[in-house]
């Protein structure tokens, strides 16, 4: 089976060697954590695979396609750390919009769009616009966002570094009900709440990519 995302001798250098020679394959049901210190390369590494910057040798192919320029969110979705909401939008609007671009029906994608919203505990909140609500409230609304159009992969830098205990189960079921129905979920994180039930862990140190066992 080709992996849905494909990563082979990836190397990026800035000032210096911020990642050396990373290989990675991500398979479709997998939710996968990536951790290590501040400065490891887990950002760099997040935006060579968003298509947002590109290496300085090595591959990154989404289901055997070379990746040049950032996918559509029909393919890959991403959850940076600043959520990426639109303020003119409310909270529903903001998780129905890749559907919407995608030329789905409004109604449908609203519904999801609700239904993912009452699933991470803020339903009654999906008329409300982002700066009307909590930053937690709005890392939510961005996790909703990802997985509503089902990419074939999600990309998810921090994405309960806001949330109390209780919401982060509610944050992980998301996520792995999402894989559940075939698509495949890499999470920069610190949180050991959310690390503890992952598929498999991967670290960088140093801009080198080691898997725990």
């Amino acid at each position: 089976m080709t992996p849905v995302l494909s990563v082979s001798g990836v190397s990026r250098r800035f000032s210096t060697d911020v990642l050396k020679d990373v290989g990675l394959e991500l398979s479709a049901g997998e939710l996968v954590t990536l951790v290590g210190r501040s400065g490891s390369g887990k950002s760099a590494l997040l935006a060579l695979l968003a298509g947002f910057d590109q290496p300085d040798v090595g591959e990154v192919q989404i289901a055997g396609v070379p990746t040049e320029t950032p996918p559509p969110w029909s393919t890959m979705a991403v959850l940076p750390q600043s959520f990426g909401l639109l303020d003119e939008l409310t909270l529903e609007e903001n998780v129905a919009a890749p559907m919407l671009f995608g030329g789905g029906p409004v109604a449908d994608a609203l519904a999801r769009a609700g239904q993912l919203l009452a699933r991470l505990g803020i339903g009654e909140l999906k008329r409300r616009y982002p700066t009307e609500v909590s930053t937690g409230q709005r890392q939510r609304v961005a996790l909703a966002r990802a997985v509503a159009g089902r990419p074939k992969v999600l990309l998810a830098d921090e994405p309960t570094a806001h949330l109390d205990h209780a919401t982060v189960d509610l944050a992980v079921r998301l996520l792995l009900d999402f894989v559940g129905e075939g698509s495949a979920c890499l999470v920069a994180t610190h949180d050991p709440r959310l690390t503890a039930r992952a598929h498999r862990r991967l670290r960088l140190v140093d801009g080198q990519l080691f898997e725990d066992q």
